[in-house]
């Protein structure tokens, strides 16, 4: 199987499976996003969505945020990774957002990673979700899935990775295939015992088929 059918065969099944595919984070705008998304670095999905809508209340713009104090800020945040860091990140990004960008979050990935707490993964985020740009946030997720299943090949950061997948992919479908990565290794290519027997890419899977001594 070549590369390329191998791309094929995942666009087709998940146009099929998953074609509204999104982020589980619960925003509603991008600063919300933007907020929700450094919020989730090494946490869940589930406990950033319980934590937001106390923090939005309270700031629910770059504004208010930008003025918040560290302690107020942090009482919201504590049940959160990394509370401390996160909470200097914050309303770092916040006092950015309004001294450069005027309160507005920039959609350019060389832009966003200027903010506070806001890495390529981040930016790769927010441009790919918010406005729908092929770019591809790979986290442990994306990563661990490209290569089980040879999206990727020796491909030894997420950088690497995200080139190859950036380079196969056909650019109007990357800004999907970051969600469907992503809930695949969430709920299916589990890091430990990946549930390969409820799998609809087994067809395809390298990793599947090293197991089973296919060559594919």
């Amino acid at each position: 199987m070549t590369q390329k059918e191998r791309y094929r065969f995942l666009i087709d099944y998940f146009l099929q499976h998953a074609p509204g595919a999104e982020t589980e984070l619960i925003y509603d705008s991008p600063f919300q996003l933007l907020v929700a998304v450094i919020l989730s670095a090494q946490c869940t999905d589930k406990r950033v969505n319980l934590t937001t809508p106390l923090i939005f209340e309270k700031y629910p713009d770059a504004v208010s945020l930008s003025k918040a104090e560290a302690a107020d800020l942090f009482s919201l945040i504590k049940s959160i990774s990394y509370p401390n860091n996160k909470t200097k990140h914050l309303i770092g990004m916040a006092k950015m957002l309004v001294e450069k960008f005027g309160a507005e979050v920039p959609m350019t990935v060389d832009e966003l990673v200027q903010l506070p707490g806001v890495g390529r993964k981040t930016a790769n985020v927010i441009t790919s979700v918010i406005d729908s740009q092929p770019n591809m946030a790979v986290d442990t997720h994306v990563f661990r899935v490209s290569a089980r299943i040879g999206l990727t090949t020796n491909a030894k950061t997420p950088l690497a990775a995200e080139k190859q997948l950036i380079k196969n992919l056909p650019r109007e479908y990357v800004h999907l295939a970051h969600h469907w990565l992503i809930l695949h290794g969430r709920y299916v290519c589990i890091a430990r015992n990946p549930r390969c027997s409820e799998c609809g890419l087994k067809t395809i899977c390298k990793f599947y088929n090293l197991k089973r001594k296919v060559d594919i």
